[in-house]
């Protein structure tokens, strides 16, 4: 290691000669890090009296020394006059302590005190509001209340072994409510009804094509119609009720043009008279044998029919007609008149039938030429809604004998009552 130079200064930037005596030791300590400026030198910290005085021999380099412990007697005075050694090289900077953080956009510049926890109100002293009020001077009816129900007994409950709660404070009590002045009460004066609103006026309904009840406006005073200018009267438009004709037309006219000739014809009874202009009945037994053959035939062929009838006529020249027939309702005279000539065909060998006008609404009228034990006779057979009546006729035209037939009709089939 080299040796000082005479005249040079040490490296600590002390002066020669001007160091103090210290132990060597003392010179190998390391130094200590340098006092802030706001805590007292160690020297102006006064020193414990009990405390005994520490030897002369220095605290090992390990030990760092306290703020709180004072230093030797000797030490502080050598200290005192003696300039502080420079600080030695440590490696790091001294960090600068942070700068207050400036508050947020929004935010309090006051910390917001954490909240106080808030008691249950179970365990809070309930507060009378009618604490103080002297309610003895109240007219009120005197009832007697029942019994006041006591609450039920809440269960036990399991302790909540969770963390434990932070200190409680007290929590404000409100402070009583003041006393209100007692109400004086008078007679109740019973308030008036209110009458119900009444309601709008009705607008009346307008019907379709009826004309506003106003009169026209009147022209003005002194007011001439233009030359040429002709005034056409208003045509008034009628208003028939033609829906109410054609309700009744179809409600009322259709059944009673439909239902008139039923009503006329049916129900009747049949009866054979003794004389019928110039024919007779005749009443021997081959007559009467014929008669009930053709009567049974009919009741045969007609189920249906309420009453039969059957007769041999003649004449004194030797004309012979035989009628037969009965009563009851039919739906369809027409359809009926066409059976009873097919009916009629193969017996008495009839060529085309012909229809013959009766002049009686709903009554159809068949006539055909045929055959009968060698000579030549006509059939006719004239039906409506209450009966059937069957001719044969001999030496008779077909026109004669449908008005024959006819005739006997009129005098065999009457209405009943």
């Amino acid at each position: 290691m080299p040796e000082p130079q005479p005249g040079a200064r040490p490296a600590d930037g002390n002066t020669p000669g001007a160091e103090p005596d210290r132990a060597p030791a003392a010179a190998d300590e390391p130094t200590s890090p340098p006092v802030p400026s706001d805590q007292p030198a160690p020297s102006a910290q006064p020193e414990t009296p009990d405390q005994p005085a520490p030897s002369a021999q220095p605290e090992p380099p390990t030990r760092p020394e306290t703020p709180d412990q004072p230093a030797p007697s000797d030490q502080s005075e050598a200290a005192a006059t003696a300039e502080a050694p420079a600080p030695r090289w440590s490696g790091s900077a001294p960090v600068p302590p942070p700068l207050p953080r400036r508050p947020a956009w929004g935010e309090s510049a006051e910390p917001t005190p954490p909240p106080l926890p808030v008691g249950s109100p179970e365990h809070q002293t309930p507060v009378d509001p009618w604490a103080g009020v002297d309610t003895g001077g109240w007219d009120l009816p005197s009832a007697e209340l029942p019994p006041t129900v006591p609450y039920p007994t809440p269960p036990a409950t399991r302790q909540w072994s969770g963390p434990p709660a932070g200190p409680v404070g007290s929590h404000p009590v409100s402070p009583a409510a003041a006393p209100r002045p007692p109400q004086v009460t008078g007679p109740r004066i019973p308030t008036r009804p209110m009458p119900p609103p009444a309601p709008p006026p009705a607008v009346p309904k307008q019907r379709r094509g009826r004309r506003s009840a106003t009169p026209p406006v009147a022209p003005p005073p002194g007011w001439q119609a233009p030359k040429g200018y002709v005034p056409v009267p208003v045509r008034r438009r009628r208003r028939w009720p033609w829906v109410l004709l054609l309700t009744l037309a179809c409600c009322c006219g259709c059944p009673a043009y439909y239902g008139f000739p039923i009503s006329a014809q049916y129900p009747v009874q049949a009866a054979l008279p003794a004389q019928v202009d110039d024919l007779s009945l005749r009443q021997d037994n081959r007559s009467a044998e014929t008669a009930q053959q053709l009567e049974n035939e009919v009741r045969k062929e007609h189920w249906l029919a309420e009453d039969t009838f059957a007769g041999v006529y003649s004449t004194s020249n030797g004309k012979q007609v035989t009628v037969f027939g009965g009563t009851g309702f039919r739906l369809n005279p027409e359809s009926d008149a066409d059976a009873e000539i097919s009916r009629l065909t193969e017996r008495y060998a009839l060529d085309a039938p012909e229809s013959v006008d009766t002049g009686v609404r709903g009554r159809h009228e068949r006539c055909a030429v045929g055959r009968s034990a060698g000579g030549e006779v006509v059939v006719c057979t004239s039906v409506d809604y209450g009966s059937i009546a069957t001719g044969v006729f001999t030496r008779l035209s077909v026109a004669d004998s449908a008005a024959l037939l006819a005739t006997l009709r009129a005098q065999i089939v009457q209405p009943k009552g």
